[in-house]
């Protein structure tokens, strides 16, 4: 089982930036990983996800250009830089690791999930 632990969320205004990270906390891991997003009235929806060894991203439409996602393998973390943020960008953000049998994407099925961390973006 794949443990991960969010943390970096906050509040800033509209146009500003933010990064998160989420630290991988057991010794199992996973090449593909990502970050998805719940807000109000919304189902979960994926932001972006990183495969073969970190050199292969997927992301959805709405932060193609403004996201970053990333991973340090040395540190067993992975990283989301989010800059321009929107307002419709405010929603909890959470990490996730692929399970086995999963292919990586952008869908919210066979993962290992974090607890969360809140991103507000005022406008």
């Amino acid at each position: 089982q794949v443990q991960l632990a969010e943390s970096g969320g906050g509040s800033v205004q509209a146009g500003g930036s933010l990064r998160i990270s989420c630290q991988v906390l057991s010794t199992e891991s996973a090449d593909c990983m990502g970050w998805f997003r719940r807000s109000p009235g919304k189902g979960r929806e994926g932001v972006a996800s990183l495969y073969a060894q970190g050199r292969m991203a997927f992301y959805a439409d709405s932060v193609k250009g403004r996201f970053t996602i990333s991973r340090d393998f040395g540190k067993n973390t992975l990283y989301l830089q989010m800059n321009s943020l929107k307002p419709e960008d405010s929603a909890v953000y959470y990490c996730a690791a692929k399970r086995r049998g999963g292919r990586c994407g952008l869908s919210d099925e066979l993962w290992y999930w974090g607890l969360g961390t809140q991103v507000n973006v005022s406008s």
